[in-house]
């Protein structure tokens, strides 16, 4: 795997990718505080259907950033829990998060200023 940051096979690309599914961060987020099943989740997140949830946990599980765990109970019960790949990315997660706080307002005028044709 190569260390140039913009070539397919990259693994500072591959981070990007991750990433760049907005569902993949907050759902990782989601489950900083320990397992959860589907309908918890979705209750946490909020505004996520079920199947784009299923869609994310399994591509976070994947990646090796989520495990699923079935219980043999009728009914059946499901939990996902952040797996030791999957937490350490919550730091640099924070560091973006601080960074959306800190200059969300600015974003959100840059994008009112170029909906409105106002440099």
């Amino acid at each position: 795997m190569t260390t140039e940051p913009f070539l397919a096979d990259c693994r500072a690309r591959l981070a990007f990718d991750l990433l760049s599914n907005t569902w993949n961060a907050v759902v990782l987020r989601a489950l900083r505080e320990g397992p959860l099943r589907p309908r918890e989740l979705r209750a946490r997140i909020g505004g996520i259907s079920p199947k784009v949830l299923t869609e994310t946990l399994r591509r976070l599980q994947f990646n090796g950033l989520v495990e699923r765990h079935a219980y043999a109970e009728a009914p059946p019960r499901v939990e996902y829990r952040l797996t030791p790949l999957g937490r350490t990315l919550l730091a640099p997660l924070d560091t973006i998060g601080a960074w959306a706080f800190e200059h969300g307002d600015e974003v959100m005028e840059a994008q009112e200023r170029a909906v409105g044709g106002t440099p």
